[in-house]
């Protein structure tokens, strides 16, 4: 089996994009082009990887695990050609750093912008993720910086952790409004907007209701605070959202109050192990943590975390 990195680049772009023109147009080439890597990667490996119907391109199983090993490869090698970019251009030094979606809407566009304001010429590469992806990227030196929901599922990564209170959001006309203080019992039936089951936000509301014996009715599952907020703003019921959001989101519709038992949401800065991080990273680091730390309301270090 011979494969082209060509033909993996165009597999993954329409698997980011989801379609072939999506992906001509992220890679500069032609739709015809893309779909005669695509056929040259399917007949190279043997495996059908998308599914035509009606002309659109659904991605099969083993298309879905294809895209987990081949994302860190493509992202890598975009890495290294942006890193002699920059020595051509004679802008060594990168800022590379990634973070969940929660923190990718205000607060890191925003540390960003202040970061490179005295630094015209820096070069950034940003990118939101889930947070386990973060950590591969991280650990295998594509991202120097990452910023995790946790848990840190490797032993190869420094972590600073930070604990958030995540606040009760309704809508605006909603009765609620009347409480100062939110709880189990004042919340009791009302529907719920979560993220999905295995996020710890989901897991802790769950635990607080049943140690009270109240009732937790979840209506509507999502995976971005975003899309919670904005289902609160269209009448649909209650969320737990982190400050982040709230603190950066400009539009009205809802009102917020704390929950008590507080719903805390932790987060991790992250680095590797055993590999010094470059200047520019030291230096966004150190205006990093106390920025992200002015919201929290605990933080501790773990591992060797620098």
């Amino acid at each position: 089996m011979s494969l082209r990195f060509r033909q993996l680049q165009a597999f993954h772009a329409i698997m980011e994009t989801g379609t072939v023109t999506g992906a001509a147009s992220v890679l500069g080439i032609s739709q015809p082009g893309i779909s005669n890597l695509l056929a040259q990667l399917e007949r190279e490996a043997r495996l059908p990887l998308f599914e035509r119907n009606k002309g659109r391109l659904l991605p099969t199983p083993e298309a879905e695990l294809l895209y987990r090993e081949v994302d860190t490869v493509v992202r890598g090698l975009d890495h290294v050609a942006q890193a002699v970019s920059d020595l051509q251009n004679k802008h060594p030094g990168q800022l590379q750093v990634a973070s969940p979606h929660l923190l990718s809407f205000g607060f890191m566009p925003r540390e960003i912008a202040r970061f490179a304001k005295s630094r015209p010429n820096l070069s950034v590469s940003f990118q939101s993720q889930y947070s386990s992806k973060i950590q591969e990227w991280v650990t295998s030196g594509l991202f120097e910086i990452g910023i995790i929901e946790m848990p840190v599922l490797h032993d190869t990564l420094n972590y600073q952790v930070f604990q958030f209170e995540t606040l009760a959001t309704f809508p605006e006309d909603s009765p609620l409004a009347a409480y100062d203080i939110l709880t189990p019992e004042t919340l009791e039936d009302e529907p719920f907007i979560v993220m999905g089951p295995e996020h710890q936000t989901h897991l802790k509301t769950r635990d607080i209701f049943t140690t009270a014996g109240r009732t937790w009715r979840t209506q509507i599952h999502t995976h971005l605070s975003e899309n919670l907020l904005s289902f609160v703003k269209q009448g649909m019921g209650v969320a737990m959202i982190d400050p982040f959001t709230v603190a950066f989101d400009g539009e009205s519709g809802y009102q917020t109050r704390p929950f008590r038992p507080a719903v805390m949401l932790d987060l991790a800065i992250i680095t590797a192990k055993g590999r010094p991080l470059s200047a520019i990273a030291q230096e966004f680091l150190a205006q990093l943590v106390p920025s992200i730390e002015s919201y929290a309301t605990h933080s501790e270090t773990g591992a060797a975390a620098s």
